[in-house]
């Protein structure tokens, strides 16, 4: 695929932002040595980008087929200038060809962004400096939706995106501007790697037998979700249902009959204990996500504490989630969207080396997903949708993974607006309204 570059684009140092610059970056993302995370999730496994400064273009090529090829070169972030050069000076900053340079970064708290003046390049020829266009964007870090709901109304904040019980008191407030978008899957994931008990399939659909997951999918989505019916925001590249029927049904007798062949035994305490060993299980959260999902887990908690185990709750920051899920792997269970666009960002988490090594934080050995998956990237069309649907029901059936609600979240805004598409907004749509 050869794309013709835009002239004139530049980086937020003045530098040209040119063919070579774009293939740059994609050939430092698929180099084995740079060990980027994006590498199978952003871009394509093995994509390869060849530049012509002269003619303006760069081509890019992956060694099989690929059926996302446009749609996943669109989320690509392109690094330019110093940034390329010196890749350091982005853990604070960023180096790139967008309206806005971030200029200061206070880890936790908020992120400050300042407009470029003379940039013409956004989509449809959009330029900076419109009317009603922000010289400065603040993005704030709140982890309390109640406190976040508080300073929209009051004009602390000018947009807010709430996925908990605090919207409704937004969407009845006139002086609110509300759009209902699609928030990614209430879902949760077993540690299937050795020494945790996820790792025995009969004692995941046990657990997952266990679990009202209708009960749960309203409380964990406030009563605000929908069931959910993929692995991928809406609008889908593959539009069809690949849940339901999919997932081990609500039992709690086959559950306790289940866990008992498998060789745990209720204990003196009512914990069952296999080999000497307590069936434990450490329950991982999210806290930044509303009070919906710390009642989740609880939930959650309640009904494998009745089935025989003995849970620990673990509900943290996003940072400390990060941490766990990746270096410390120190969970069984883990609460844990995963807000995508194509199918094929999904392999990199759910195929693959396990965590630390790779970014398989579950360590799922799911052989007829990896085999559909594969066979479905390089399919493209109709043909290749009813593959990704086929893959993702292949992790539902062993409870590999365990979809359990479709969330929605309400973007609230009062004295501005702009265009929100699921996980970002577009800058050059903000516009200043008053009445803050």
């Amino acid at each position: 695929m050869t794309f013709t570059l835009r002239k004139g684009v530049t980086c937020a140092d003045g530098s040209p932002l040119t063919p070579s610059t774009v293939a740059e970056n994609v050939n430092y993302i698929t180099d084995p040595a740079s060990k980027s995370p994006v590498h199978g999730v952003l871009v394509p496994q093995g994509m390869k980008a060849e530049a012509d400064d002269a003619a303006g273009t760069v081509t890019l090529s992956t060694p099989e087929p690929f059926g996302f090829i446009l749609e996943s070169t669109r989320t690509m972030f392109i690094v330019c200038g110093k940034g390329l050069k010196d890749r350091s000076l982005l853990a604070h900053a960023t180096s790139g060809s967008g309206p806005y340079t971030l200029t200061e970064a206070v880890a936790g708290d908020h992120y400050t962004f300042k407009v470029r003046e003379g940039y013409a390049w956004g989509p449809s020829g959009g330029t900076t400096g419109q009317p009603g266009q922000p010289d400065t964007v603040v993005l704030k870090v709140v982890p309390n939706e109640q406190t976040a709901a508080n300073l929209l109304i009051s004009g602390g904040l000018n947009a807010a995106v709430i996925f908990g019980v605090d919207r409704a008191r937004l969407e009845a407030d006139p002086r609110i501007t509300k759009e209902i978008h699609s928030g990614g899957n209430g879902q949760f994931f077993y540690h299937q790697g050795e020494g945790h008990p996820g790792a025995d399939p009969a004692v995941r659909k046990a657990l997952t037998q266990a679990v009202n997951l209708s009960e749960l999918a309203g409380i964990a989505s406030s009563n605000t979700g929908r069931p959910a019916t993929g692995l991928v925001l809406e609008p889908r590249p593959c539009p069809g249902d690949s849940v339901t029927g999919k997932v081990p049904a609500y039992d709690p007798a086959a559950a306790s009959a289940a866990l008992d062949a498998a060789g745990w035994k209720p204990g003196p305490d009512g914990i069952r204990v296999k080999d000497g060993e307590k069936l434990t299980l450490r329950l991982l959260y999210g806290t930044t996500r509303g009070a919906g999902v710390q009642a989740a887990a609880e939930y959650l908690a309640a009904a494998w504490r009745k089935a025989g185990a003995d849970v620990k709750l673990n509900g943290t920051i996003d940072t400390k989630l990060s941490e766990s899920l990746n270096v410390t792997q120190d969970w069984d269970v883990v609460w844990l969207p995963i807000s995508v666009v194509l199918p094929t960002q999904l392999t990199g988490f759910l195929t693959g080396p396990g965590a630390p090594k790779g970014a398989n934080f579950a360590h799922l050995d799911n052989k007829r997903y990896a085999e559909l998956a594969a066979k479905a990237t390089g399919t493209p069309g109709p043909e290749g949708c009813k593959l990704w649907l086929e893959a993702e029901s292949a992790l539902f059936e062993p409870a590999d993974l365990v979809p359990v609600v479709e969330n929605t979240t309400l973007v609230a805004l009062k004295g501005a607006t702009f265009r929100y598409l699921p996980g970002q907004f577009l800058p050059l749509t903000i516009r200043m309204t008053g009445g803050g």
